[in-house]
């Protein structure tokens, strides 16, 4: 159902792996993932229908592209699974900053069991390369506090679903959290929302073309044409040309696009640019 060597080639990986799963192995693979696969939504601004099939999500990202979280982490667990470790999908719901908790269903989590180490003798993991500029390595699913790079994180048992969690994002973070239950979930759950993220004028995806990267000092952020890089401190740029809009995301996102045509890239670049042009005429809100 995924290819797993491509996929593995895809994140720099060797791609027949000897090693059995192990919590290091998977968070080698989770960092990889990371690193080299970008949280992107420009199938949106290129008009272009997905679904959350993960299969579907796999071939994607084998190809060079990414995501966001049905892709990236529908994706990641349909290579997890191949490669023998116990995954469990589960909906989930991101909050803004100032927002209520609630699992909408507008976020797939991860778990990941059975792994062992000495930090996690449970062996239990919160796994997740589809929060954008959140974690860059398996969390235990236990109760604490926990540093990754410049950023802090906390897990701690959710208030609204009982027996579930929250994830509470660094504070300068894009959002300010996330709520799992503990129930599994078939990808069929995400349909409405997918629907709904990927052509509602009112969606986040719809009104601005957002790319991130994360890494282990920090993480790339380009909305619109407005680049930053948050680690220790946060640094801006804005992008003035095509060639510098397509330069960022090939050597700072890993996305050189070499699946669009150059009449599909000025297309592009036309959208996004007017977008960016009509935030500033709003004042930059």
């Amino acid at each position: 159902m995924v290819n797993t060597a491509a996929y593995l080639a895809r994140l720099g990986l060797p791609e027949s792996p000897q090693a059995p799963p192990s919590a290091e192995s998977l968070r080698a693979l989770h960092t990889a993932h990371v690193e080299n696969v970008a949280y992107e939504v420009l199938e949106i601004w290129l008009g272009r229908t997905t679904t959350v099939d993960p299969v579907e999500s796999a071939a994607r990202v084998c190809l060079g592209r990414g995501g966001y979280c049905y892709h990236l982490n529908g994706a990641f667990s349909q290579l997890l699974t191949a490669l023998g470790y116990d995954v469990t999908r589960h909906v989930s719901g991101v909050q803004p900053h100032g927002g209520e908790p609630g699992i909408t269903g507008n976020h797939l989590a991860l778990t990941v069991r059975g792994l062992p180490s000495a930090d996690n003798p449970g062996g239990a993991w919160l796994v997740d390369v589809g929060l954008g500029d959140a974690l860059h390595e398996p969390l235990p699913l236990v109760a604490g506090t926990y540093r990754q790079g410049p950023f802090t994180y906390a897990l701690r048992p959710s208030e609204i679903v009982p027996g579930g969690w929250r994830f509470d994002h660094d504070s300068r973070g894009s959002f300010a959290g996330m709520d799992f239950g503990t129930e599994p979930a078939e990808m069929t759950a995400f349909d409405g929302m997918h629907e709904h993220l990927s052509t509602s004028p009112t969606s986040g995806f719809v009104r601005v073309a957002t790319v991130q990267r994360r890494d282990a000092y920090g993480v790339d952020i380009l909305r619109g044409l407005l680049l930053t890089r948050l680690g220790a401190e946060r640094r801006y740029v804005t992008l003035t040309s095509a060639l510098d809009y397509y330069a960022a995301l090939a050597d700072i996102f890993r996305l050189p696009l070499d699946d669009l045509s150059a009449d599909e890239k000025e297309q592009l670049w036309l959208k996004v640019s007017a977008a960016h042009e009509g935030w500033l005429a709003a004042g930059s809100p």
